[in-house]
């Protein structure tokens, strides 16, 4: 089949390999210049198995409604004349119910533990570069009534197979040296050793081109204008090409991975989507000793921010704006950011040229993505990530790859369809 992916983030990218692999024909089509362009640029680096665990959870309203009027709270709602936020936020309280929080981190859990295997295989069989380390990610935490409850999350994750490992403050300073300054901060944490980190950007570049090696066409600055549905199909992609010229794309099956911007192509067509922004913001900063900052990734979870070596580099990255689609930075997020940053790791980074970012993760209430075939007989989703694109974007790709070409995933997991 000609199969046409909409978006060429780590999602889209991956899902255009595996369908190359599979023996389709495959075109990709990016309003960007190039891959990779938008929220798969500058994330916080993590492969998160670990914390593949809903925001929605008994716990999260009224943590919300303490941070409704702080700017620089770790997750910010600002209420917007925009039905489709209040529709995603009374959603999101219904999955916040415990019956609801348990099934969601199934789901979760089972896709990402796929997605970790199917990178290592890629890596080994591709050979791509792109900073990536195996130490593990900790998180740490300051208040130990938060502690306390995390140990009940990290239970629930080892009855799922995650070995997410209570540590003492002093395991914390053994494993990563250069918090010992915070130690009379940190009152514990845990610690998953198989996790891991790397360069979101660099991968999907790579994995791009070695896509265009084996046949998949890419159509850069070429906006998708919208999808022609004739009689319970899609016809064909309105686009309007690099040359500002309107034409059509001719596929027999169509692929959305547009991030946040998936609902405004498929809703028209009858297809839901709740599916809704969740802007984060990075900062990265070169390092000046090399002895002085991180080797293990770490979260703050007290701060709701992540820190993870990148080369020569460390990417911070945190926080969740659920505000509309604005990429603006925001100067009182970013200062906080920078200062932050300096209490970790004072005397290690370059705090005077520091690159911030930021990107609009796209969240259903229930943290879950949507994976499968819609309504539309030739139309399949492949959004919905919210803060694990990097963790979920192999599988997730090669997962939709086996259910167009009529087969069975691997992974348990509530596909669509």
């Amino acid at each position: 089949m000609k199969i046409a992916v909409l978006g060429s983030g780590i999602i889209g990218i991956s899902t255009a390999w595996w369908l190359s692999q599979a023996g389709h024909e495959v075109v990709v089509v990016d309003r960007g210049s190039g891959p990779a362009q938008e929220t798969s640029r500058a994330n916080g680096g993590q492969i998160s198995v670990s914390y593949s665990e809903p925001w929605a959870n008994p716990q999260a309203p009224l943590k919300l409604a303490r941070w409704l009027f702080k700017h620089d709270a770790p997750i910010l709602f600002r209420p917007r004349l925009d039905p489709r936020q209040w529709w995603w936020g009374l959603m999101f309280l219904r999955e916040c119910l415990p019956s609801r929080v348990a099934h969601n981190i199934r789901a979760m859990v089972r896709l990402s533990e796929y997605s970790r295997r199917t990178l290592r295989e890629m890596r080994l069989d591709l050979g791509i570069q792109y900073n990536h380390l195996e130490r593990g990610i900790l998180n740490f935490y300051r208040d130990p009534v938060e502690f306390e409850n995390s140990q009940k999350m990290a239970g629930i994750m080892r009855d799922y197979g995650v070995d997410r490992r209570i540590v003492t403050t002093d395991e914390i300073i053994q494993l990563e040296p250069a918090l010992k300054h915070l130690r009379a901060s940190i009152v514990g944490g845990d610690f998953t050793a198989e996790d891991e980190t790397g360069d979101i950007y660099l991968f999907a570049t790579a994995l791009a081109e070695h896509a265009r090696n084996r046949g998949v066409e890419f159509r850069f600055s070429t906006q998708l204008s919208r999808l022609i549905s004739v009689g319970g199909r899609i016809q064909a992609a309105e686009v309007i090409n690099s040359a500002g010229l309107y034409e059509t794309i001719h596929a027999d099956a169509y692929v959305a991975a547009l991030g946040s911007f998936t609902p405004g192509f498929v809703t028209p067509l009858g297809v839901p989507c709740n599916v809704y922004p969740a802007k984060g913001y990075s900062a990265t900063f070169d390092i000046l000793d090399a002895e002085a900052a991180p080797m293990v990734s770490l979260t703050d979870s007290a701060r709701k921010m992540v820190y993870s070596r990148l080369g020569n580099q460390l990417r911070m990255a945190g926080t969740a704006e659920l505000s509309g689609y604005s990429r603006a930075l925001n100067t009182i997020r970013c200062d906080n950011m920078t200062r932050l940053a300096r209490e970790m790791f004072p005397m290690a980074l370059d705090f005077d040229n520091v690159r911030f970012w930021s990107g609009l993760r796209p969240a259903t209430p229930s943290n879950v993505p949507l994976i499968g075939r819609t309504r539309i007989q030739n139309l399949y989703l492949n959004t919905g990530h919210g803060t694990l694109g990097w963790t979920m974007g192999v599988g997730s790709g090669r997962a939709l790859a086996d259910l167009i070409s009529g087969r069975k995933p691997e992974p348990e997991f509530p596909f669509l369809g």
